[in-house]
């Protein structure tokens, strides 16, 4: 199976790429072979490829820079997303769209499930929301999938920020009202191609639309970022404590969901697809990363 991802950089492109699965090729294409803003470019390009999936990965994800370049963060994950999306229809294939928890507003008390009323609180949100809808739109041979709280040994994200902070610091101030389900992007990956695989294969409608896929269990950033330090000291012997603030306590730019844990029951039931406990993933990645040498991080 052939797979064609757009946008290289991402932590799950990167980790698609770096899949050790048999009988799966994974290209990734970014913006020397395609421009999202231009549509014959992206139909161009994926058409000589000869996917049998297209994964849409690309996303403007700077949360608070969103907030001042609002037609930046539309442009790629509203429009760009629905210009690979009509792409795909147009070749007849399947299109995995990836989205965010960020499509919420955090208020319900209980894990959010694909069903429920959403009001994203951000520039950020509402794009990737629009960007949901305009897939949908665009192809109705679609998987929509929600994550959340991604890292990876890949780019930017928390787990790579703490460990980088604790070479220096003795104490982390980390937000700890806020909670989610820490997703670890090699299992998205392997999630992704499973997923893939099926729906190459099974036209089935129950197979289609949107999915929650984001790690098992839930935590809060500081309980995340005692995990993280936890194996940090445990492999260095370097301590560093956590201190609990509020989110009040860290003003941001763009807001964040008070609550962003996300039900993945649906998938498990339709896919046979389940993810690993956060905390697990969450030690292989730490573990990794500190054998890397320390530009890693």
């Amino acid at each position: 199976m052939r797979i064609v991802v757009t946008g290289k950089s991402g932590q799950v492109t990167s980790a698609l790429q770096a899949l050790d699965a048999g009988g799966i090729e994974v290209i990734a294409i970014g913006r020397r072979e395609l421009d999202l803003l231009q549509p014959s470019t992206v139909r161009e390009t994926i058409a000589k490829i000869k996917p049998d999936v297209v994964v849409s990965s690309p996303a403007y994800t700077a949360v608070d820079n969103a907030e001042s370049e609002e037609a930046a963060a539309f442009a790629i994950n509203r429009d760009g997303a629905r210009a690979i999306a009509a792409t795909a229809a147009e070749l007849s294939l399947p299109i995995i769209h990836l989205s965010t928890d960020y499509v919420f507003d955090g208020v319900k008390p209980e894990s959010y499930v694909e069903s429920d009323p959403v009001g994203p609180v951000s520039v950020y949100g509402r794009s990737k929301l629009e960007g949901e809808y305009a897939v949908a739109a665009a192809n109705e041979n679609h998987v929509i999938l929600r994550t959340a709280w991604v890292y990876s040994t890949f780019g930017h994200n928390f787990v790579k920020t703490m460990l980088r902070l604790a070479e220096t610091r003795e104490e982390l101030s980390v937000v700890s009202d806020q909670l989610g389900c820490p997703t670890s992007a090699n299992d998205i990956a392997e999630a992704v191609v499973k997923i893939a695989d099926r729906l190459a294969k099974d036209s089935s409608p129950d197979l289609r639309g949107v999915f929650h896929l984001a790690g098992s269990g839930e935590t809060n950033w500081a309980e995340f970022a005692r995990h993280i330090l936890s194996i940090f000291e445990e492999k260095t012997g370097r301590r560093v404590t956590v201190r609990d603030i509020a989110a009040a306590d860290y003003p941001t730019a763009a807001k964040r969901p008070a609550n962003s844990r996300l039900c993945c029951d649906k998938l498990k039931r339709l896919y046979g697809v389940s993810m690993p406990e956060w905390q697990v993933s969450t030690r292989d990645t730490v573990t990794k990363l500190l054998e890397e040498p320390k530009e890693a991080i």
